[in-house]
């Protein structure tokens, strides 16, 4: 039972990244998932959040209209892309999985507090250069 982040890497600012997030060992279908990051001497920081239908999706104020959220429900993955980076925006980033049943599946979490999520991936390292 267990959720993998890869696709981090090392970019100039501006440039693109995709990250991926999958799930192994659980059902995924009641689970909003969402992307933290925490910064090199700094406390986690939520960053966006899919819900369990992908109807629903909500990111933070540094990375909206930059980042976008998604899921394939098929291949039990959320996916962020990361466009128009930035040099603040180089973190490792996590992913965590929340469970909030068949009744909540367009509902969003925006907690940064790992102990509150059901799954926790491993974290993958994103660093941006100017």
């Amino acid at each position: 039972l267990q959720l993998q982040a890869s696709g981090g890497g090392l970019v100039p600012a501006g440039g693109s990244l995709r990250l991926s997030c999958k799930a192994s060992g659980f059902t995924y279908a009641y689970y909003a998932i969402a992307w933290i990051r925490q910064a090199p001497g700094k406390g986690r920081e939520w960053v966006s959040c899919i819900s369990a239908s992908g109807g629903t999706t909500d990111y933070a104020d540094s990375v909206k209209g930059r980042f976008t959220i998604s899921r394939d429900n098929a291949n039990l993955t959320v996916f962020l892309q990361m466009d128009s980076l930035e040099v603040e925006d180089t973190a490792i980033y996590y992913c965590g999985a929340y469970y909030l049943g068949p009744l909540h599946t367009n509902t969003i979490v925006t907690t940064a507090d790992s102990s509150a999520y059901d799954y926790w991936g491993q974290g993958t390292q994103v660093t941006v250069s100017s």
